[in-house]
């Protein structure tokens, strides 16, 4: 998590003046006063402890939220189907999310104290969850459009065999695409005047890095996907406007709000990120007042991100019927819920629904 406020590098008196674009006139150096260094960029304590206190409230929902969801679907008799598969890892992704987040609240208010070994390792954690979650919400709906839009060809496959190989080979990806959370160091920051977590680059190389690795977060963790969620879904909703009967579409249910969870979740984030890379990379003039909105956008679509990770679970609960079913007959079993008088469920209807699929 990249403190916005923060600047990640130190400059020499030679980069300085190219930074800041002064010029000289032949007698003396005068300042360019739309370029000259912003002052009270900083978000008040009121602010900052909100946000520690929302990252708290995140953390105590997604863990029993997500371990619910893990439990329910883990606990299916029945080989589980590619797509709860991939959910049952979603969720995995979300509760190593919501791991980090305590981390993250208390360095808000007190300052990095975990040292520069821990700061590499909730850097990785946060950046394979969240890799690892738009992943999975892929793989997602391209086994959607195979069942339903090459309903022949998926038969064919033995899609269960794939689809573990495929969680493999998007840990892995995740992993890989984590690494630069290698480049997070615990330093000392003026402008918060304690130790904070964070980018730390070279100073002749940090504009170039920091570049680099936004533009591969924006790209492969959030517009290629959504390219191909958006194509599979588009030629999905298509076929399913020419299917008469609505099986199919209650199926689709739940995935289709688990994705528009994340999109609403995550878009804005990704936006204002890039307005932030516009700005460092000169691409949109620098104005104080634009750069300070800015970075107060950047805080609070990080923290509309960071509540993902305890969305899904609501979602089952309220969009997923046979899910409800699912945790309803889990909690029976385990007599937390009573079973309703006169009611008798046999052995069999009972192996049906907890072998059926998640949605």
């Amino acid at each position: 998590m990249t403190d916005p406020n923060t600047s990640s590098f130190t400059m020499d008196l030679g980069t300085f003046y190219d930074e800041y674009n002064y010029t000289d006139d032949g007698t003396e150096f005068t300042i360019d006063p739309a370029t000259q260094p912003c002052e009270n960029l900083s978000i008040s304590d009121a602010v900052m402890i909100t946000v520690s206190v929302f990252y708290i409230l995140i953390f105590l929902l997604a863990i029993p939220g997500n371990l619910v969801v893990g439990l329910v679907i883990g606990r299916s008799k029945q080989a589980l189907s590619p797509s709860d598969l991939y959910l049952l890892h979603l969720a995995l992704a979300d509760i190593l999310l919501a791991i980090t987040l305590p981390f993250w609240a208390t360095s808000v208010t007190k300052g990095w104290i975990f040292g520069d070994l821990w700061c590499k390792i909730i850097s990785i954690l946060q950046e394979l969850s969240f890799y690892s979650s738009i992943l999975f919400l892929t793989c997602i709906s391209v086994d959607r459009y195979l069942v339903i839009v090459r309903a022949m060809e998926a038969r064919k496959a033995n899609r269960q065999v794939v689809s573990w190989a495929v969680c493999g080979i998007v840990w892995v990806g995740g992993l890989i695409l984590a690494l630069p959370g290698l480049l997070n160091s615990s330093f000392y920051s003026p402008n918060t005047e304690h130790l904070v977590c964070s980018e730390f680059f070279d100073p002749s190389t940090a504009g170039e890095w920091r570049l680099a690795t936004r533009i591969l977060r924006h790209t492969l963790g959030f517009i290629i996907p959504l390219v191909i969620i958006v194509s599979c879904y588009g030629v999905t909703i298509k076929r399913l406007l020419h299917t008469r009967g609505f099986q199919r579409q209650r199926a689709m249910r739940v995935i289709v709000a688990v994705v528009v969870a994340f999109l609403l979740c995550w878009t804005p984030y990704h936006l204002s990120v890039m307005v932030d890379t516009f700005f460092r990379a000169k691409i949109v003039p620098y104005e104080c007042r634009a750069r300070a909105a800015v970075d107060q956008a950047m805080l609070a679509t990080q923290s509309l991100g960071l509540l993902h990770s305890c969305v899904n679970p609501v979602l089952y609960a309220f969009v997923g019927e046979k899910f409800r079913k699912r945790l309803v007959q889990e909690l029976r079993k385990k007599g937390i819920l009573e079973r309703p008088s006169g009611v008798r469920v046999s052995r069999s209807s009972l192996s049906s629904e907890i072998t059926s699929t998640v949605m």
